[in-house]
């Protein structure tokens, strides 16, 4: 198995040999080097604007209109996500002044915000944080935005704006994702610390795929798992974000997450290799994992590396 999945792009090489291979250092950081001159890295770098943008867009591509199938990933904040995953030297985007080009050039389809600003919406804010300390960018701003924002229920949802007050498990997720990072970075602040934990207790005491009022599944989602991830969650993305968090934090998995691994282990085959469920429909630039229906490198690396943290392996 692991020798199938090391068969593969750099972008997810480097990541199963360090995580799953517990390779030393000089090997997997070798390997993420060729991520800015090799494969999916590289061929994404060339379709860079020389306005520092992807796509001529911040969120939806240039001239996007909303009449055709599925949300656009060809803009600027896509791609962006994509070389953060897949590992990418932060110092390749510095040289070409990503985030002074971004700052003068890219604005926000909404209300034309200045694109380090951030938005209303909890899933692009987390994204703009993220993206922001990978490259550099001051964020603090939109840090602080997720502290004030945070529902009475303890987590976040995209749909504030239109006056909902019951949080979302797809913008708490990410959300999550942006305040640890952000804790990773800098240590986080008191509000910014309590603001995760809540967030967490949010997912954890619905077992991540619970409802917390019948206790029945949220929706049959939770356990379609397919990559790329993009926003959505499931219970293969929530583990992933418990299980770096906790590395982080230094503590164990919470118990709490104990159905929501069985989905995930219930869901590999005999052979061992989760098969991609669905995509997520819409413009790409160029594919990076296998059709629906088909073993997926990158969801077989997530599962096993999920599981092997569970079990104490890794």
């Amino acid at each position: 198995m692991i020798e199938w999945l090391l068969d593969s792009d750099p972008a997810l090489r480097w990541q199963v040999e360090r995580d799953l291979g517990h390779e030393p250092p000089e090997v997997w950081q070798a390997t993420r080097a060729r991520v800015a001159t090799e494969g999916f890295g590289a061929r994404l770098l060339a379709l860079q604007d020389r306005d520092g943008q992807w796509a001529g867009g911040a969120f939806f591509p240039a001239g996007y209109r909303g009449d055709e199938e599925g949300q656009p990933w060809t803009a600027t904040t896509w791609s962006l996500n994509s070389l953060r995953e897949w590992g990418l030297d932060p110092a390749v985007l510095r040289e070409r002044r990503t985030v002074e080009l971004l700052t003068q050039n890219c604005r926000w389809e909404y209300e034309n915000r200045p694109y380090w600003g951030g938005e209303v919406d909890c899933c692009i804010n987390a994204w703009t944080v993220l993206n922001g300390l990978w490259l550099g960018a001051e964020v603090t701003g939109v840090v602080d935005w997720f502290v004030e924002h945070r529902l009475p229920d303890g987590g976040w949802n995209c749909a504030w704006v239109e006056g909902s007050t019951r949080s979302s498990v797809h913008s708490t997720l990410n959300a999550l994702k942006g305040l640890l990072a952000h804790e990773v970075a800098t240590g986080g602040t008191d509000a910014t610390r309590s603001a995760r934990r809540s967030g967490e207790e949010y997912l954890l005491r619905r077992k991540l795929f619970r409802r917390l009022s019948t206790g029945e599944p949220i929706a049959p989602w939770v356990r379609e798992f397919g990559y790329p991830f993009r926003w959505s969650y499931t219970v293969l993305t929530a583990a992933g974000y418990f299980r770096e968090a906790a590395l982080f934090d230094g503590r164990p998995p919470d118990p709490r997450m104990a159905e929501a691994i069985e989905l995930i282990r219930a869901a590999r085959p005999p052979d061992g290799r989760w098969l991609q469920a669905r995509r997520h429909p819409g413009r790409v630039w160029f594919e990076v994992d296998a059709a629906p229906g088909e073993p997926s490198k990158w969801l077989t690396f997530a599962g096993r590396r999920v599981l092997d943290w569970w079990e104490g392996l890794g």
